[in-house]
């Protein structure tokens, strides 16, 4: 994964040139931001693998920046701020980020951190579309497809699906789908797995579908 892109958006100079220097001594490419207007679309256009997002920034806060950008992209968004409030943090991931650390950071952390949110995103870039029993998944587009209809999806109904099709036929746990949609992250109520599996439900049946995700009291679900 070293030779992804890394992109910083931070708008203090000193902790900017830091980063470049300590991402690109761990063998990443790096690009760094200077000026900070129609960040949604240059972070698109940039096309990097990660972000890391400040989120007190001159022309707003990254909260929106990110939210904005889960639009038109699913780049993976880390959090680099020295907001320490565990609202901020919650408000951080239902934006749409993947991690969020804390400033003073520790570099080997950092660097721990960026490669396992690489890692657990890294797959959706080996294939952009998946097929099951007719239902397309489309990882690019964010979203499942039937005979030309489309249901959007948000980011973590795109990832719960994708885990499920990359092992049709087989049940995933409970516990295995919180932790590959949740990891890193506060505590996550067991209750909102399951609010997102009826959505994924509901936006199958406006394609017609029936009974594609199956569920198995105790074990798990499966497609």
């Amino acid at each position: 994964m070293r030779d992804c892109k890394i992109l910083i958006v931070e708008d203090e100079a000193l902790i900017r040139r830091e980063l470049k220097t300590l991402l690109e001594n761990a063998m990443y490419q790096v690009e760094a931001f200077t000026h900070f207007t129609d960040l949604p679309g240059r972070i698109a256009a940039c096309r990097p693998d990660l972000v890391l997002l400040d989120v007190n920034l001159p022309e707003g806060n990254g909260f929106d920046v990110c939210l904005k950008l889960r639009q038109q992209s699913q780049v993976p968004v880390i959090f680099l701020t020295s907001r320490t409030d565990s609202m901020d943090e919650l408000n951080g991931m239902l934006k749409g980020g993947d991690d969020y650390i804390t400033k003073p950071y520790q570099a080997p952390i950092l660097l721990a951190r960026i490669a396992a949110v690489l890692k657990r995103t890294g797959d959706f870039r080996e294939a952009s579309v998946y097929e099951h029993k007719g239902v397309q998944l489309d990882i690019s587009r964010c979203c499942i497809l039937r005979q030309g209809k489309c249901q959007e999806l948000t980011k973590n109904e795109m990832k719960l699906l994708h885990r499920l099709f990359k092992s049709p036929g087989e049940y995933v746990s409970r516990m295995e789908l919180i932790e590959y949609l949740w990891e890193n992250q506060i505590f996550i109520d067991d209750n909102t797995l399951s609010v997102h599996v009826a959505r994924i439900r509901e936006k199958l049946r406006a394609l017609g579908v029936e009974e594609f995700v199956e569920t198995k009291r105790g074990i798990g679900y499966r497609i």
